[in-house]
Formats: C-alpha cells, sequence, structure tokens
C-alpha cells in the first residue's frame, strides 16, 4: 500500500442469492445501506417503473456497452489471515461465507489479489520473500494460514480468480541487499522472471491457480517495507523476459502493468506501448492513494484492461464518522467514478484487521481498516464490506457496464450493469448533503425513489422494463 484513503462498522445483511434475486417484469428489487448504519444492505420493498421521470434521472441506455466486469474482493494478507485463522471454527465458517457466498447476507466477493511473499501486512517479523536463501525456494510460510484460507474460500465460491503481486524481489537480487527499498539488478531479471514462475506453479500446487500477476507492487515507491523501484522502461523489459519463462513453463496467467496510483497513467501507457506485442500483457492495475479514477480512462482508450487493484479504507479524523466517510468515499471514487473510467474490478486492501488496524509493520499513520474487523472472537463487518457488496452480490462476471446519466460528486451518482442474463444492476449514492429523490428510466419507464444523504442503493430488474 501507499497512502491515504477512506472506510468502518458491524452489520447484518439481506435476503437474496446468485444477483439478489429477480424483480417482477417492469418492477425493481432494491437493497439499501445508510450512511448511519442504520440499515446495511437491508432489503427493501420492490419499486414499480410506473413513476414519473423527476429533475434527477438517471437514464440507463442499454445500447451502450463499457467494460466487462471481472470482479469484486480484496487481499487475505498475513495479517489478515493470522486474524481470521485464529477465529473459533464456527465463527471462521460465518465469515467466510459472508464474504464469498451470495446466500443469504454473503456479498459473494470474487476475486482475491495476493502479496507474493512479505509485504507491509505481514502478522509477524521478518519480512520475507520466497527465496531468502538463493536456491532455497519455498512457500512454507504461506501454507501455515493464507493458503488454507484460500482454499477454504475457493470451497464456498469457486469462481474466485486470484492476482499475484510481489512486494519485492528476494534480497539478493537487489542492489540494496534487501528487501525495503531498491532495485532489481538487470543479470537477475531472468531469476526474478524463474521465480515468479515457481510461485505461480507453488500456489496451483496447493490448489489455487494463480490467473493474473502483476511484476511489482507499487514501482514508484521505495520505503521501508518490502518494496523495489521498477521504472516503466525496466518493467517492460522484464515482462517480456517474464512472458517467454511463463510460456516455457506452459502457464496461461496474464501480466498487468503498473500496479500504483492514478496520478501517473504515463507509467503504464509506456509500458503497454513497448510490450503490445505480448498478448498476455493485457492492461494495467491502479491504485487509489494519488490522483483520480478518471485518469484509468486514457488506458482504456488506448484499447488496454483496466484493473483497480487496491485501496486501504482508514478511519476518520473523528473515529465516529468513519462509517459514514468510508461508505460515501468508495462508493463515490472505487465504485462509481472508477466503474464508469474503465475499470473491471474493485478491490479493497486488507480482507481482515484487529481494532488497532493490524497486525502491520508498514505506513498507516492514520488506522488502516480492513472488510472487517476481528477483535478476538468477534467480527465486525465495516463500510467496506458494503461498498463492495453493493456491487459484488448483484453484479455478475461477465456483465457489461452500460450507459447511464449520472451527476457530479455532490450529487446522486450511479453506475449500471446488464448482466450475462440480461437482467440489470444500478448501484446510486447520494453523495449530497440532503436527501434526494430520483429516477431511474430504462425504455421510457420510470421508478422513482429517495435516497437519505450518503446513502448507497442496487436496483436490480429482470431486464429493459416493457409496456
Amino acid at each position: 500500500m501507499g497512502g491515504e484513503s477512506a472506510a468502518h462498522a458491524d452489520g447484518h445483511g439481506s435476503p437474496g442469492g446468485g444477483s439478489g434475486g429477480r424483480a417482477a417484469a417492469g418492477t425493481a428489487r432494491v437493497w439499501v445501506t445508510t450512511a448511519d448504519g442504520g440499515k446495511r444492505l437491508e432489503r427493501e420493498q420492490d419499486v414499480s417503473f410506473d413513476g414519473s421521470k423527476q429533475d434527477i434521472d438517471v437514464a440507463v441506455d442499454a445500447s451502450a456497452k463499457g467494460q466487462q466486469f471481472t470482479g469484486a474482493g480484496a487481499s487475505i494478507t498475513e495479517a489478515s489471515a493470522r486474524l481470521m485463522s485464529r477465529l473459533p471454527d464456527g465463527e471462521r465458517e460465518k465469515l467466510m461465507k459472508g464474504l464469498f457466498s451470495t446466500d443469504g447476507d454473503g456479498i459473494g466477493l470474487d476475486y482475491l489479489r495476493q502479496p507474493l511473499g512479505g509485504s507491509d501486512f505481514v502478522a509477524e517479523l521478518p519480512y520475507y520473500s520466497y527465496e531468502d536463501e538463493h536456491g532455497a525456494f519455498s512457500v512454507d510460510r504461506d501454507k501455515k494460514e493464507i493458503l488454507p484460507l484460500l482454499r477454504q474460500a475457493l470451497g464456498i465460491n469457486p469462481g474466485i480468480r486470484v492476482m499475484g503481486t510481489p512486494w519485492s524481489a528476494p534480497a539478493w537480487m537487489k542492489d540494496s541487499g534487501k528487501l525495503e527499498g531498491g532495485s532489481l539488478k538487470r543479470e537477475n531479471y531472468e531469476a526474478y522472471a524463474d521465480y515468479l514462475v515457481k510461485a505461480v506453479q507453488a500456489y496451483a500446487d496447493e490448489g489455487v491457480t494463480v490467473q493474473d500477476l502483476t511484476a511489482q507492487n507499487e514501482p514508484l515507491f521505495e520505503t521501508t517495507y518490502p518494496s523495489m523501484g521498477l521504472p516503466a522502461a525496466d518493467e517492460a523489459d522484464f515482462l517480456r523476459i517474464l512472458d517467454e519463462k511463463l510460456t516455457a513453463a506452459g502457464l496461461g496467467t496474464e501480466l498487468f502493468a503498473y500496479d500504483h496510483n492514478w496520478d501517473k497513467p504515463e507509467y503504464p501507457l509506456e509500458v503497454l506501448d513497448k510490450t503490445a506485442d505480448i498478448e498476455r500483457v493485457q492492461g494495467a492495475a491502479f491504485h487509489c492513494y494519488g490522483g483520480e479514477p478518471e485518469a484509468q480512462q486514457q488506458v482504456r482508450d488506448a484499447g488496454e484492461r483496466v484493473f483497480f487493484t487496491e485501496c486501504s479504507g482508514t478511519d476518520s479524523d473523528e473515529p465516529a464518522n468513519t462509517f459514514a466517510d468510508s461508505l460515501k468515499w468508495q462508493t463515490e471514487n472505487l465504485v462509481v467514478r472508477s466503474l464508469r473510467s474503465g475499470a473491471e474490478t474493485v478491490v479493497l486492501w486488507n480482507m481482515a484487521l484487529d481494532k488497532n488496524g493490524g497486525p502491520h509493520f508498514g505506513n498507516c499513520e492514520t488506522k488502516c481498516n480492513g472488510v472487517v474487523e476481528i477483535d478476538g472472537d468477534s467480527v465486525t463487518r465495516n463500510a467496506e464490506f458494503y461498498s463492495l457488496g453493493h456491487v459484488s452480490k448483484f453484479v455478475e462476471r461477465g456483465a457489461h457496464r452500460i450507459g447511464s446519466t449520472t451527476q457530479q460528486p455532490g450529487g446522486v451518482e450511479d453506475v449500471v450493469f446488464e448482466n450475462p442474463d440480461g437482467s440489470r444492476a444500478a448501484v446510486v449514492l447520494n453523495s449530497a448533503g440532503s436527501a434526494r429523490k430520483f429516477s431511474v428510466t430504462e425504455s421510457g419507464h420510470s421508478l422513482a425513489y429517495e435516497l437519505p444523504a450518503g446513502a448507497v442503493a442496487t436496483f436490480t430488474w429482470p431486464a429493459a422494463p416493457a409496456g
């Protein structure tokens, strides 16, 4: 991770399943989360498309098709795995079903970005790579807590897709001679590519397929935890070698450039230009700690895929406001604006942290928050759980974003998807300071609804409403 953000709570959820169930023709189902946490993904009364168009109108146009949806989730870091694995069996099972199943109040997360080796959120020091001693490769440390949880998650939701991301090459491959900071020595590019291939193979041997891979977490940020500088031209050179090694190993793993903040889109554009002939280099990954989500559109406009892969929730300056602030900030930036700017994924950072935002050894000046908070045997569902859930429970992999009008931040903001079965899912945020009445209109039919300030709603309906 790198810098700033927004996110926090406790909860209960909603009935529903799959895409949250289907409404009757001409009606939409509605789930709402309010800023005060009084409602959390709560099923409301169905709404009919028999209302009148309001001054604020979300005009849906299914003929305008955008990018596909690939998934939503977070990272089962070693810190998260330590907390989750130490829950009593029944509590852990309940948590895992809540995260990875769509049954009952589950939100059906289906994308996990996993650190390959140590990150700032290890459970304990020392930091580690998979080959701290030259020639002694092993993922044994991950076998203790991380991999069993990944297998449990896949058992609940076999559709989970996994991205692997290293925070650093092994220290002996770097000019600094340590995991913290420094750069990869050019003479070790092949050795590092071999190392990443071995990591993908070792995870596969443990029952976890790594379908996506980035070469380096935050390549423009060297710091006091595992990290490594990798300029764009060097990343392009390295990806070429990594592609050759993956091909030789018979692996179909797809590669994504960059994996850093919105504020430097020129980096992924350079990498993608220099690797344009490599089919498995699919696009670029972005984080939230600098810049604006609309920068992603430059990568999408260049014909490349966009994955959003990391944002940590944080406590508000006034901790009592954390749930409301986080729900609004994340829904606005990571769901609405990012997905409207070409992203195929919504991926937060830690799946679980404790009441102190740990265990961690990194840069969280303000307390970082996970999707859930674990305090001993008790689990609290933070705002993150609901900002993800309003998408992941209702938008299926392979859905496409479709056209919709939206207001700017400070108004009624939205993003709409068409699922593979033709059903619609619209996520609507009222980011205004007071309640707003609005309509959702498709094919000349409107539903009218009022959302309190700071509230989020997901509307689902079977297909274009007919007369």
